[in-house]
């Protein structure tokens, strides 16, 4: 965090900026490459709108066209925020592709290509997540709409030196080889600082109480917030928590502040570390122990756990045991939710606050209530 001082002289927190995602990055360079491509000029700065209906623009750190193809790149500025990709040079390289082939997603030097389910995205595809692949194709079939051609169009995603900043990240233990991902669900990071996003978490709870609010919602991220949102479509705005990783910055201070109701919604991996006893639920400070989940299913199958255990234990992400389960007629998800409630209650002790758990897909659907 930034530090300003008072007219007094005393150093006082200054606001911390925030930066853009992989995913915006590439959107933009798509768009810039394609409009140079369908009329020989690169637009600069270029500019994006964000799934949330910002419009940042972006300057370009170099392009290139020939008569078949167009190349653009932008430096990505990450903010205040402390990312492995601030500084990353991201690169689009735009070509028409035969009639009727749509648009294809390639992955150019140092993005990875994801080998191993459990992801987003299909084994064999690009390591491009959904929402920048959505940004990209609304860039591409507009751009291709304004100029009277069909949306038949090659998107290759490169990350300058990629591969060598993907060793800093998960991405090898996921089974995503040669480089990056390009991630993003809103196209803005917003900077990491703890005690600035539990104090915030704080105001909040004081805020809702102060409206005389008996019930809020914790959510980790914006899906599980939709999902949260459309079973509570009577909560105002500020009974809505942006929790984040920090469960247990929410948790200790409701037991000092309750309210009557609590709602935790989240995606399965964050709900399993909540249900395993750990309060930080950011990936570098907590893992998914693939071995409780072995045992929260065993408590509701033994013979079919059994029968699941090497595939449970041998899987790469939380997600495809999940799947695993649920084709299997497993409700392992309902399970998971309870033991994280369960684990809410201890944190809550005598608080008498009544907490529900609610676990979303990445689409913001419901898998598992308790």
């Amino acid at each position: 965090m930034g530090i300003a001082t008072t007219d007094r002289g005393k150093p006082t927190a200054a606001p911390l900026r925030r930066g853009w995602t992989t995913g915006a990055c590439a959107t933009a360079c798509t768009k810039a490459a394609l409009t140079a491509l369908l009329t020989g000029d690169f637009p600069d700065p270029v500019t994006i709108r964000l799934p949330k209906g910002e419009t940042p623009s972006f300057a370009l750190n170099r392009h290139s066209l020939s008569r078949t193809a167009a190349t653009a790149a932008i430096v990505k500025d990450a903010g205040d925020d402390p990312d492995v990709t601030h500084l990353a040079e991201i690169v689009a390289t735009v070509t028409f592709a035969p009639p009727g082939s749509g648009l294809v997603f390639r992955a150019g030097p140092g993005v990875g290509t994801v080998t191993r389910a459990g992801l987003p995205i299909a084994p064999g595809e690009p390591a491009i997540n959904p929402v920048p692949r959505r940004m990209m194709r609304e860039v591409v079939e507009a751009l291709c709409t304004d100029h009277g051609r069909p949306a038949d169009v090659s998107i290759e995603i490169a990350v300058t030196e990629g591969e060598a900043l993907a060793q800093k990240t998960w991405n090898p233990r996921l089974g995503i080889v040669g480089g990056l991902s390009i991630l993003g669900t809103t196209g803005i990071v917003h900077p990491f600082s703890c005690s600035a996003w539990i104090h915030s978490i704080h105001r909040g709870v004081d805020v809702a109480r102060a409206a005389g609010l008996s019930h809020v919602v914790g959510a980790t991220g914006s899906a599980s917030e939709v999902l949260a949102r459309r079973l509570y479509p009577d909560l105002p705005d500020i009974a809505f928590l942006d929790m984040g990783d920090f469960a247990g910055g929410l948790l200790k201070y409701l037991r000092a502040h309750p309210v009557d109701r609590l709602t935790i919604a989240g995606g399965f991996a964050k709900l399993a570390k909540l249900a395993q006893g750990a309060m930080d639920l950011h990936s570098g400070r907590s893992q998914v122990d693939f071995a409780f989940l072995l045992a929260a299913l065993s408590a509701l199958d033994a013979a079919a756990t059994a029968r699941l255990e090497e595939r449970i234990l041998g899987a790469n992400t939380a997600k495809e045991v999940l799947d695993l389960t649920h084709d299997h007629g497993l409700d392992l998800a309902g399970e998971i939710a309870g033991r994280a409630r369960d684990a809410c209650l201890r944190l809550l002790g005598d608080a008498g606050i009544d907490v529900e758990i609610v676990v979303a897909d990445r689409a913001g659907g419901l898998v598992g209530r308790v």
